[in-house]
């Protein structure tokens, strides 16, 4: 198959990219230059094979531009990522998650329509969406109560999304994957930023790291399998779906804490900070995945001890 990939440069996207490679599909990598993820001169995350191009998704002449080849599938990475980014500009959330999605959606059902492209658009959604209740694995079924920036705005990108498959017959298919990490993610989440301040504070000899709050449950899946994920419902999932993509483990923050100090050898004790505690955390997000392992045979293999392991090892180097 012939991929766009948007978003390509991102943390799941320099995942995902490679993976796609392998299974010899040509993959299309597009990056936002105003505001690149890759270091200038660096390389990016994948081999000479993959073609990489400029896009800007709140632009119509880039989205046109990127799209105007033609795909059998495009995978829908590009957004504001992080929760706290949201906080911080709620406006640019909303204008790129979901109006941005938005944009992509209409310029494909075109395609559509046209007669021009029938690609399958894969919209990387979150479990956030699903919002505070109740405290089991969520189902895809389950009502979606966003209760942050971010979370709703990835809602309204759904929306838009789906909205373009019942009005053009656009291929479309929601993936809400739940928490997840690996070598590679950014300090503005959890797992590395609690990897980062133990290894500092096992290399000064401190006693406390300062958290947020630890009380809420979630789940943490490896990042190699989700983007598995991805890359079978490429293949196999069913338009018009949402899948959850989850491992069903529950751990307490407190409890992913003192496995992180267990890894990196320090018995550290943590200390809440108010400034780290969000305005309004989800006390309990865990999944259940049994509809996409019913769809494509998918089962997480990455245990959370080894991808603890592998992002304290990240971080140390």
């Amino acid at each position: 198959m012939r991929i766009l990939v948007t978003g390509a440069d991102g943390f799941v996207g320099s995942w995902l990219v490679p993976r796609l490679r392998r299974d010899r599909h040509e993959v299309v990598a597009a990056i936002r230059p105003s505001q690149p993820i890759i270091a200038e001169g660096a390389p990016p995350p994948w081999d000479g094979d993959v073609t990489t191009v400029p896009f800007e998704i709140l632009d119509d002449r880039s989205v046109e531009a990127v799209l105007a080849p033609g795909y059998d599938a495009v995978v829908h990475l590009a957004a504001v990522a992080s929760g706290g980014d949201a906080r911080r500009d709620p406006a640019e959330a909303w204008a790129i998650n979901a109006g941005g999605t938005a944009r992509l959606a209409e310029q494909l059902g075109r395609q559509k329509a046209a007669g021009s492209a029938d690609p399958l658009l894969l919209l990387a959604s979150t479990a956030e969406v699903y919002g505070a209740s109740p405290e089991r694995p969520r189902l895809e079924s389950d009502a979606v109560e966003p209760c942050s920036q971010y979370a709703a705005s990835k809602l309204a990108a759904e929306t838009a999304a789906l909205e373009a498959n019942r009005r053009t017959g656009l291929r479309v298919a929601v993936v809400r994957a739940f928490p997840h990490t690996g070598r590679g993610q950014d300090l503005r989440f959890v797992v590395p930023a609690f990897a980062r301040r133990l290894l500092e504070a096992k290399r000064n000899g401190d006693r406390t790291v300062k958290v947020g709050n630890l009380t809420p449950v979630r789940e943490f899946l490896h990042v190699s399998d989700v983007v598995e994920a991805y890359a079978s419902l490429l293949v196999a999932g069913q338009p018009g779906e949402i899948y959850n993509v989850a491992s069903g483990r529950a751990v307490k923050l407190s409890e992913l804490f003192s496995m992180l100090a267990d890894v990196v050898g320090h018995p550290a004790e943590p200390e809440e900070d108010p400034d780290l505690v969000r305005p309004a955390d989800i006390p309990y997000l865990v999944g259940d995945a049994t509809k996409l392992s019913e769809a494509v045979g998918w089962q997480p293999t990455v245990s959370l001890e080894e991808t603890l392991a592998e992002v304290v090892n990240a971080q140390a180097h």
